[in-house]
């Protein structure tokens, strides 16, 4: 019998409506252990093992995205509290897992990257007001107006999503 990963291993998204303060301490206490949590996840995994697919994308290609993704996830909270509502630059993420050194490159870049941009970005969210977690951007795929504390709840489940997605295999025993 072969198990079938799952989609989101972690449950599906589900923002907080309506925001309370406990809810943004939850989410911003799940990012700011996010870094810890996935060197953890691929702790003592050999090259091969790292190699390892979870449905489209390697460990090590999941590795990389978290990384990108939140890099990415920074730069747009800085535009919002520094623009007015700004129409973020969306990118294509499985073109960045695709590259070689997303498929090829040490995690440890990756992990470290994570771990700075982390303390970074939680001094930004720590710092801001409750009419500041109001402010939104715009997301040029979807058209649709996002407010900073919808996009804290997703980045918060997105860590958590694909840490999970390392659990899971490592929890089965499912590696290459």
């Amino acid at each position: 019998m072969t198990l079938q990963a799952p989609s989101n291993p972690a449950g599906e998204f589900a923002a907080a409506d309506p925001w309370t303060e406990a809810a943004r301490r939850q989410c911003l206490e799940q990012v700011s252990s996010l870094p810890q949590e996935l060197r953890s996840a691929v702790d003592g995994l050999s090259q091969t093992q790292l190699d390892t697919l979870y449905r489209n994308w390697t460990i090590r290609q999941i590795v990389h995205h978290v990384a990108d993704s939140h890099v990415n996830s920074y730069v747009r909270f800085k535009w919002t509290l520094t623009e007015e509502c700004p129409r973020i630059k969306a990118y294509d993420e499985k073109a960045w897992s695709d590259l070689s050194e997303s498929r090829t490159g040490s995690v440890e870049p990756s992990l470290l990257l994570l771990e700075g941009l982390h303390v970074r970005w939680c001094q930004v969210m720590n710092t801001l007001s409750a009419s500041d977690w109001q402010r939104s951007f715009i997301h040029p795929e979807t058209d649709s107006e996002i407010t900073l504390d919808a996009a804290l709840a997703y980045y918060a489940w997105h860590g958590r999503h694909h840490t999970q997605q390392i659990v899971w295999l490592r929890k089965n025993r499912l590696f290459a």
